[in-house]
């Protein structure tokens, strides 16, 4: 894999990493709570990452884009919330995540809001079977070396997951089938752009939100992904 180089200035990854590493501190110190979200009842013991103020962003579209006749699969799970929608919504989901504690607070989830979903721990598809009308993903913006398994819902070191998910994507992918990404200006957009070119995929911001955060306007977006020249899914 080609080494990973920042595509911003010495001074703006200061600014990130600064940034990284208050997020990760109050991660850490965090404890579980119950939240409402989007319509669903969730439970997020700590060492799980939480929805944020703009998690609502994609939990929309989610939720616009399932339907019953779907097979879909929530990358990165966390808490589960994404997979809940779908499911909602009617869909066949499937929820991963590396960490274990979060596939195990997913399927709690679930069966708190009644809901059927399939949880497993997997390194993106390693461990799943089969292909899906609609993939959805919240990344890591960051690009720094995680300090242990909660720090990798919050970066991801030399986007070498990201890497590897666009590149496998499109062969999990049914005909007319999308990804759904989340993605902020606080990350390396640049970088992100040029994966997405490199695996030959088009890409539309299907939603956005810009909001001052830490004395500086940060637009958070989400890009629905397609193989070229394949129809919309649904």
């Amino acid at each position: 894999m080609t080494e990973y180089r920042p595509h911003v200035s010495d001074d703006r990854a200061s600014f990130l990493r600064e940034w990284h590493d208050d997020v990760s501190r109050e991660l850490h110190d965090r404890t579980a709570a119950d939240v409402e979200y989007l319509g669903l009842s969730l439970h997020v013991p700590a060492g799980v990452f939480p929805p944020t103020p703009t998690s609502d962003l994609l939990g929309s579209q989610v939720s616009a884009t399932a339907a019953p006749d779907m097979r879909v699969i929530d990358m990165g799970c966390g808490a589960g919330a994404n997979g809940l929608l779908a499911a909602r919504e009617g869909a066949e989901v499937v929820a991963v995540d590396i960490n274990p504690a979060s596939v195990a607070a997913a399927a709690a989830n679930a069966d708190r809001n009644g809901l059927v979903v399939e949880c497993l721990v997997s390194d993106l598809f390693d461990q799943v079977a089969g292909d899906f009308d609609l993939v959805v993903i919240d990344p890591p913006f960051r690009w720094f070396a995680a300090a242990d398994l909660l720090e990798r819902a919050i970066t991801d070191e030399g986007y070498e997951t990201l890497s590897r998910f666009l590149a496998e994507v499109s062969g999990r992918l049914r005909p007319g089938g999308a990804v759904l990404l989340f993605f902020g200006s606080s990350g390396d957009v640049a970088h992100l752009d040029l994966l997405i070119e490199r695996n030959r995929l088009s890409s539309e911001t299907v939603a956005e939100r810009t909001i001052p955060v830490r004395g500086e306007d940060t637009t958070y977006f989400v890009r629905r992904l397609s193989l070229r020249g394949a129809g919309s899914a649904g």
